[in-house]
């Protein structure tokens, strides 16, 4: 009945890593614009499946597996030392000067970037 020789397999499980990830860890990527993040599922899901398709399942998700050491690396380590929370991404003023994203909410950034 359940075919998991598919390459439904890795979709679903792209899709639920970007899922988790944007419940959990969106709001440090609040001003970032909307196809930016599209763009990176889409180029993420493509790596995936050639990968998959070429090398080998295992691979790919060895693959994505390593693709998370810099997240945890990068919310564990790089934030915190910066006087940052990995987890909350506050206080926002000094996350906001990490990225390079103006402070004030109310302009014209935030109009470009909703």
């Amino acid at each position: 009945m359940w075919n998991t020789d598919t390459l439904w397999v890795e979709v679903g499980v792209v899709t639920i890593f970007f899922l988790l990830g944007h419940i959990y860890f969106g709001h440090f990527e609040e001003r970032s614009p909307k196809w930016r993040k599209l763009l990176k599922y889409i180029i993420t899901m493509a790596i995936m499946i050639a990968i998959s398709v070429y090398i080998g399942r295992v691979y790919a998700f060895a693959i994505l597996g390593l693709a998370i050491l810099p997240v945890i690396y990068i919310h564990g380590v790089v934030l915190p030392n910066k006087g940052i929370n990995g987890w909350t991404g506050e206080p926002k003023g000094r996350y906001y000067e990490f990225r390079g994203w103006s402070k004030d909410i109310f302009g014209p950034e935030s109009v470009e970037n909703p």
